[in-house]
């Protein structure tokens, strides 16, 4: 009998060491009374340096103090499971899910088992899953931005066109008709440079990073500015373009040219009715930064009521039934995705300046 209880032991024994699990045993005094192989190799020891000589704290070194509330829990009776990275004797780290099982007889904790399974891989799946979420919102968040780029963009070509056949239509010289034509030629090219700007956009969607390319912000700004004469014109504008004619920018240019028409069109839309659209644009480069402002003296917006609504998607401060509410949450976007800020001053009646930072890189 004494002989069948052995070799049921050895081979309870045997058995142990060939889980991958780590499997220990600690009495109450804290002493390791058993170890299986996979837990004597985490932490590098052998059996004759741990089995009734090594205490846990001993151990577990710098780790003793984080699991010393789950031992003390396992003391009282009570099951205990957490989750731990721990280092390991070859370098680096594994991360593991612990169970402390006490043991109880007659009432009395005698001491507890350790289960402890190494789940690295599951970690480091669950980090990628969480990675991928993360990178399929932001895709589909730029996917949505590029919808409303197209539509922006576009709309603002097709309203210019518009306007220039109507008035091709009643011109009343050759002469006329010349400049007309000339004009809807430089839109056109314009409208298919855009375009093709935009199918870009959808190319780098899948990699997260955008074209960028050295770009001279005082001719986009001119670009923006032709784009939109005929609205211009209509408002009697007066413009004012200070920017440095040799200032340039590391941007994309379909972005850039986004935010200059969104910030042009809100000053033409929200102008005053009762005296003519002054709009200033000016730059500077301070610490680091490429600074543009796009000033106007039209309508304003109320700060305090609006200071967090500014940049929201589909709001509006005018009650102009044609404002789609999402030009300046666009316009925040693209600016961000440059790496870029931007903020706004304005005070009701008193007009309206939107500050745009972009880093000197």
């Amino acid at each position: 009998m004494r002989s069948e209880q052995s070799n049921l032991e050895s081979i309870g024994l045997l058995v142990a060491d060939h889980i991958t699990a780590m499997l220990a045993y600690w009495d109450k005094d804290l002493v390791c009374r058993f170890a299986n192989a996979a837990y004597r190799e985490w932490f590098g020891k052998t059996r004759a340096e741990m089995v009734g000589k090594m205490t846990i704290k001993q151990l577990l070194g710098p780790l003793y103090d984080k699991n010393l509330p789950y031992i003390l829990g396992a003391l009282e009776g009570k099951s205990q499971t957490f989750e731990r990275e721990i280092p390991i004797p070859s370098g680096g780290t594994r991360h593991s899910i612990a169970n402390y099982f006490p043991h109880i007889v007659n009432g009395e904790v005698k001491g507890f088992f350790v289960h402890v399974a190494d789940i690295t891989e599951i970690k480091l799946l669950e980090t990628e899953l969480v990675r991928s979420n993360s990178v399929i919102n932001e895709q589909n968040k730029r996917l949505l931005n590029f919808a409303n780029i197209v539509s922006h963009n576009l709309r603002s070509y097709a309203g210019n066109l518009k306007s220039l056949l109507e008035l091709f239509l009643i011109a009343g010289s050759e002469q006329e008709k010349v400049v007309l034509l000339n004009h809807l030629q430089s839109i056109s090219k314009g409208l298919s440079t855009t375009v093709e700007n935009l199918t870009e956009i959808v190319d780098v969607q899948n990699r997260l990073d955008l074209k960028l390319e050295q770009i001279n912000v005082y001719d986009y700004i001119t670009k923006t500015l032709d784009i939109l004469r005929i609205q211009l014109e209509a408002a009697d504008s007066v413009i004012q373009n200070n920017v440095n004619r040799d200032l340039t920018l590391l941007a994309n240019p379909a972005y850039l040219e986004s935010i200059l028409l969104n910030l042009l069109t809100n000053a033409i839309k929200y102008r005053k009715p009762d005296q003519n659209l002054i709009i200033t644009l000016d730059s500077v480069i301070k610490n680091d930064e490429v600074e543009l402002t796009i000033k106007d003296n039209g309508m304003g917006i109320d700060l305090e009521k609006h200071k967090n609504d500014i940049f929201g998607m589909y709001k509006t401060f005018h009650g102009n039934p044609d404002a789609k509410g999402i030009g300046l949450f666009i316009t925040k976007l693209q600016v961000e995705a440059m790496a870029g800020q931007i903020e706004v001053k304005s005070r009701e009646n008193h007009g309206t300046s939107f500050i745009i930072r972009f880093p000197i890189r």
